[in-house]
């Protein structure tokens, strides 16, 4: 007859060989999941030696937490060692909801005890203006993505990482993390090309006013964010220096910095194996407290917007002036010349006459100034309310 601990020897081998998920083998050996992660970590870090008994003398304290479930938030703080107590409650119920897990409270006290405890940053809070706020509107998935580049940094050989991140702003879902060469259109658009791919098109993309997002050109336009206007996606530029518009993605940044760059690793291959473990862990383990303790994949879905690459010819009403922009980023107005930008070049531009020689100047749906024609100048649009309803 088998001993116990060969019973659990062998749970730990059945463990290991892959054949069988955590929960079919705990099922074979009637013991709950929890009880299995305990004994498979004390293998792991104890051999043999750590699947004896241990003594189990009565507790004095009737409200003290059981050995076996201290031992699962330790392990639980093991592998993921810059959670807080929250965020690791939230963790242990989704994998073992059976368990009466301690309060984050507790667990604090848990992890204080043992030594691994993290001191909490506090960080000033800034009271936002309303009419401000830039993701108010981000109500669904997919109606509005983040895109920036975390700051750049060196790997071990040298080589510099300029990650790309692209995030649904309602879910928090990381949909691209990617290490790149370079942070310009040639290695970007083929990153965003394989992520509408995957997910869909979104309604609008949020980003600020650097390259290659945006230019300083009239309407910001840049030659990636032409061809997303020329897909049905609204730019939607932060005011500049004003990161925290575009709030949720930052943070992301912050735990992606602390996470997933410190230190980084030794070259741009092994970074991404690490950023690409860390999108997998963001996306569909770690609890969110903005989500009520839900993962972004519990919320987010795939966009009903499928992707067509083949661009369709952008169209305006009958009422519009029609103007190609010249090579020089110009159009002719009369026997004058406009600057428009050289972004635009070869594409068709939209006047919409507003007033006396005043003329909303248009790119499909999005506004990019008012033109003087007495002046031969166009003013440029706030980065506010940049949009309308135009036929495509």
């Amino acid at each position: 007859m088998a001993s116990v601990e060969d019973e659990r020897l062998q749970f730990v081998e059945e463990c290991k060989s892959g054949e069988w998920s955590m929960a079919e083998v705990c099922r074979r050996f009637e013991i709950s999941r929890i009880t299995g992660y305990k004994w498979l970590s004390r293998f792991e870090t104890e051999g043999l030696a750590g699947l004896k008994d241990r003594s189990h003398a009565p507790h004095s304290n009737p409200r003290q937490v059981l050995e076996e479930v201290e031992d699962a938030i330790v392990e639980a703080r093991g592998q993921h060692p810059h959670w807080g107590p929250v965020k690791l409650r939230s963790w242990l119920e989704r994998r073992a909801p059976e368990v009466n897990w301690p309060s984050p409270s507790t667990i604090g006290e848990i992890l204080r005890r043992h030594g691994l405890a993290v001191a909490h940053t506090h960080h000033k809070r800034v009271k936002a203006t309303p009419n401000q706020e830039p993701l108010k509107h981000a109500q669904g998935p997919n109606l509005v993505w983040c895109a920036d580049f975390k700051g750049w940094f060196r790997c071990l050989d040298g080589s510099r990482c300029d990650p790309l991140t692209i995030s649904d702003a309602y879910s928090r879902f990381l949909l691209r993390c990617q290490a790149v060469k370079r942070p310009d259109l040639f290695y970007t658009k083929p990153l965003f090309d394989a992520t509408f791919r995957e997910f869909g098109l979104p309604d609008a993309i949020r980003i600020d006013n650097g390259p290659p997002f945006a230019s300083v050109g009239i309407g910001g336009l840049s030659e990636l964010s032409i061809w997303w206007i020329k897909l049905g996606i609204r730019p939607e530029r932060i005011q500049p220096g004003k990161p925290s518009e575009n709030g949720r993605h930052e943070r992301m940044h912050r735990t992606l910095k602390m996470e997933a760059t410190q230190p980084p690793q030794s070259n741009l291959r092994a970074q991404q194996k690490t950023f690409d473990r860390f999108r997998l862990e963001f996306n569909h383990e770690r609890p969110h407290q903005a989500l009520q303790g839900k993962t972004p994949a519990d919320l987010y879905q795939l966009s009903t917007r499928v992707y067509n690459s083949r661009l369709q010819e952008v169209v305006y009403p009958p009422d519009f002036e029609v103007r190609i922009v010249s090579n020089g980023g110009q159009i002719r107005w009369h026997h004058s010349r406009v600057f428009v930008g050289h972004a635009l070049t070869h594409e068709p531009i939209g006047l919409e006459l507003c007033g006396d020689g005043k003329w909303r100047v248009w790119f499909s749906f999005y506004e990019l100034g008012v033109f003087d024609e007495k002046k031969l100048l166009i003013q440029p649009k706030p980065t506010r309310n940049l949009t309308k309803a135009v036929a495509q």
